[in-house]
């Protein structure tokens, strides 16, 4: 059975770390899985949308959602599970509705902006875009959730086998 499992939440919530696990988890349950992180699939030059004069990664237009869907849909085809991740992971509809799995990693604005400071990838983040980053996740990132979502809170230790048998269905 091949199963799409979507990890969505805002920057610095541990969707890159729980989809690592799961990776980890599912490939020792002899699965063929793989993670496709919706950074993989951001538009470049030009068209990438601006806040500020800086490239805004964390709009819609940003994402080449009909590429991420194509690489979703073949990569279905050759292995048991995939795993999406990203701020955007149930923003697009067509890609939601293909989701057996949706796991949603909430923290609180203020556990954001902690981590979001000690995040010295691209060095220092300006404190605006640090703001409008949340505010991107609140406006396209954070779901309507409903019973078909599975609700983590990424500031505290989950159960990852309860996870894996969920998604195993076990």
């Amino acid at each position: 059975m091949n199963s799409l499992i979507g990890i969505g939440g805002v920057s610095r919530s541990g969707k890159t770390f729980l989809a690592q696990q799961l990776e980890t988890a599912l490939t020792s349950q002899n699965c063929t899985t793989l993670v496709i992180h919706q950074d993989q699939c951001v538009i470049k030059g030009s068209m990438l949308p601006l806040v500020n004069g800086k490239p805004d990664w964390e709009h819609p237009l940003s994402i080449d959602w009909t590429r991420l869907k194509k690489l979703v849909r073949e990569s279905l085809q050759s292995y048991n599970y995939i795993i999406v991740e990203g701020l955007l992971a149930f923003h697009d509809p067509e890609l939601v509705d293909l989701m057996n799995h949706k796991i949603f990693l909430e923290i609180s604005k203020q556990l954001f902006v902690e981590r979001k400071r000690k995040d010295l990838r691209w060095g220092l983040e300006p404190e605006w875009y640090i703001q409008h980053i949340w505010e991107s996740y609140i406006k396209y990132g954070r779901p309507s959730l409903s019973k078909d979502y599975i609700c983590l809170n990424g500031a505290r230790p989950y159960d990852l086998k309860l996870l894996l048998d969920t998604i195993l269905g076990l």
